[in-house]
């Protein structure tokens, strides 16, 4: 099912809708500052595992959360000084940051992970759809018949990544498709982890790290 809004207006009734698959482990798919997303509530068990399996259970990459605020992002992960101000000067934008996941997280998506990656995008519709479901959604990149193979590598975003919504519609655990009528570019977002001491690039993307 695709749903068309307006980037600048986003139709509340269509949020509502979006909340209620969300809340009921369904799996929405929108656009964001880099490629499609597609993503589901992180408190439902359902939703849960439904990605886990879009995914192929890939274990080779990080869980991703999408967040609306570093307040949030410190509900679900553990932040210090230096981490808030990486993240603030970064946010919103291209980038997933990967920190040390709270306990209640680990439980959630029952993985034997210590680290989780949280993400502000630079685009309305995805953190309108946190927003509305009150709470973070995880999140993955919607790719084209590829799974289990960790983090996607840049030099495959042409080969793997979607442009326009109707594209998705070929993916059928998808229940619902915000779509702006944008095409998106095939970029992904600069995957940063902070698990220790100092900065880690994991993934080039879009995401400029030159002032990291």
């Amino acid at each position: 099912m695709i749903e068309y809004i307006y980037r600048t207006s986003i139709d509340d009734t269509i949020m509502q809708k979006a909340k209620s698959i969300l809340s009921d482990g369904g799996l929405v798919a929108y656009p964001t500052d880099t490629s499609w997303g597609i993503g589901c509530s992180i408190n439902s068990r359902k939703g849960i595992e439904k990605l886990k399996k879009l995914k192929g259970n890939d274990k080779n990459s990080t869980p991703t959360l999408i967040c609306s605020s570093i307040s949030q992002i410190s509900e679900v992960a553990f932040l210090n000084n230096y981490h808030f101000r990486i993240i603030k000067q970064f946010t919103p934008g291209p980038y997933v940051f990967i920190l040390n996941a709270a306990s209640k997280i680990e439980k959630k998506i029952t993985m034997k992970r210590t680290e989780i990656g949280v993400r502000i995008p630079d685009h309305p519709v995805p953190v309108r759809i946190v927003e509305t479901l009150g709470s973070p959604i995880f999140s993955t990149t919607a790719l084209k018949n590829l799974t289990g193979k960790g983090w996607l590598n840049k030099d495959y975003a042409e080969e793997y990544l979607f442009e326009c919504g109707w594209e998705l519609e070929y993916i059928k655990q998808v229940d619902l498709i915000l779509d702006t009528g944008e095409t998106l570019e095939k970029i992904l977002s600069t995957v940063i982890d902070m698990t220790g001491p100092d900065p880690e690039i994991i993934r080039e993307g879009v995401g400029d790290v030159s002032q990291l």
